[in-house]
């Protein structure tokens, strides 16, 4: 992974899928030793906007939202992503994680 990647995840307070990112995310960095993963919880509607989170948990590499759909605004509520087989899930897949960090590597 590129020196200097930062990944944030958005979270609200008690989400329930945030365990599912947490479990996901150790998987894939497994792959990425050293790299910083912060979590930062969103109370509000005003953070939710300036921290372009589009519902818990958000994965943020490099400030950018590599899972956002076009047109989505920010929202303080819980996430859910849609799987490889078309299903709703709390989280991305592994694969998908692993795919996003390195389509952003390559960037």
């Amino acid at each position: 992974m590129e020196p200097g990647m930062e990944l944030t995840v958005l979270t609200v307070p008690d989400c329930p899928n945030v365990p599912v990112m947490q479990q996901r995310l150790a998987e894939v960095l497994a792959d990425w030793p050293g790299v910083t993963l912060q979590w930062r919880v969103i109370a509000d509607v005003a953070d939710a906007a300036r921290w372009r989170m589009h519902g818990s948990p958000t994965l943020l590499v490099n400030g950018h939202d590599p899972f956002a759909e076009a047109g989505s605004s920010p929202a303080l509520a819980c996430r859910l992503y849609r799987a490889a087989d078309g299903s709703l899930d709390g989280a991305p897949s592994a694969a998908a994680l692993r795919r996003a960090l390195e389509q952003a590597d390559a960037a």
